[in-house]
């Protein structure tokens, strides 16, 4: 059974730094990208950051050059090294998986840690 726990968020000022942390267990979690969303009030999920296996990195323009994202293989922890914050970051940061299969892919969600940003 695949789980995603996050962990991390908090109410922070603007120009703060935090650290999220996804704890994932039930999957391969070395062999597989793995990513970082946010859902702000009324909007739709959004991609924050993706690493693959191989440690490549992807991050939404809005994010660039302000958050990091890294994995430890061995603790099966996914993180998210979040500076410069502003009130715009606040949102519910969610942990992604997505297990390709032959009937598609089967996408799987952790339930979301809350960063609030004041200004």
């Amino acid at each position: 059974q695949v789980q995603l726990v996050e962990s991390g968020g908090d109410l922070v000022q603007a120009g703060g730094s935090l650290r999220l942390s996804c704890v994932a267990s039930g999957i391969d979690f070395s062999r597989n990208a793995i990513s970082w969303y946010h859902r702000a009030p009324g909007k739709q999920r959004e991609l924050v950051a993706t690493i693959g296996a191989g440690g490549d990195t992807n991050y939404g323009a809005s994010v660039k050059g302000r958050f990091t994202i890294s994995r430890d293989n061995a603790k099966n922890i996914l993180y998210l090294q979040m500076s410069s914050l502003k009130p715009e970051d606040t949102s519910v940061y969610l942990c992604n998986y997505v297990n390709w299969t032959r009937g598609g892919p089967v996408y799987y969600w952790g339930r979301g840690t809350q960063v609030t940003v004041s200004s």
